[in-house]
């Protein structure tokens, strides 16, 4: 090497993009994120569909929570069991979140493993969040995810099979409760 080894931050960056990868910057952060907002609570199920190391994914809910875009709740007490809620902060990653998946299909693979209409008219949000048929802006809790025609129809993980019914975002994600070991 040549000396010039990454900086852990972009503290010497004048910039708001910079700021905001200091918060979901990352490996595997967005992908978390993402889970969340299609409604993955439990830290197994973020485990099994993510596919992640499980330090890495403590470390990121961890600063998750710290940041104020996930919330902890305990869902129950004996054992103590806790599920990780999107808070308003983290539903504002939406937008961002969307636009990252649109520039991946215009730009990496166009695959269509995902839909997202409008739950009040079902048209098809677009990739500025607009639904094609009745021209609003749709909020995140106002989305609902259907399967695309790409998507495995016979998925390994629990947290996929659950994945493959249409569902609003936000909303928990209902899987095999005997699948949950914290």
């Amino acid at each position: 090497m040549d000396g010039m080894a990454l900086g852990k931050d972009y503290a010497t960056q004048e910039c708001s993009i910079a700021r905001a990868l200091e918060v979901v910057g990352e490996r595997w952060t967005l992908l978390v994120v993402r889970d969340a907002l299609y409604g993955v609570r439990r830290y197994n199920d973020f485990l099994v569909h993510l596919g992640i190391p499980r330090a890495v994914l403590s470390a990121r809910l961890r600063t998750l929570t710290e940041e104020g875009i996930l919330e902890k709740r305990r869902y129950q007490e004996a054992p103590p069991r806790d599920e990780y809620v999107v808070t308003d902060r983290g539903a504002a990653l939406w937008p961002v979140l969307r636009a990252l998946g649109q520039w991946g299909r215009d730009h990496v693979d166009a695959s269509r493993l995902r839909i997202f209409r409008h739950a009040d008219c079902g048209g098809t949000v677009e990739s500025y969040g607009m639904c094609d048929a009745c021209g609003t802006l749709v909020p995140v809790s106002d989305v609902v995810m259907v399967p695309g025609p790409e998507l495995d129809s016979a998925p390994a993980d629990p947290v996929s099979r659950a994945l493959l019914r249409p569902k609003r975002l936000l909303e928990p994600l209902e899987t095999d409760p005997g699948q949950h070991v914290d």
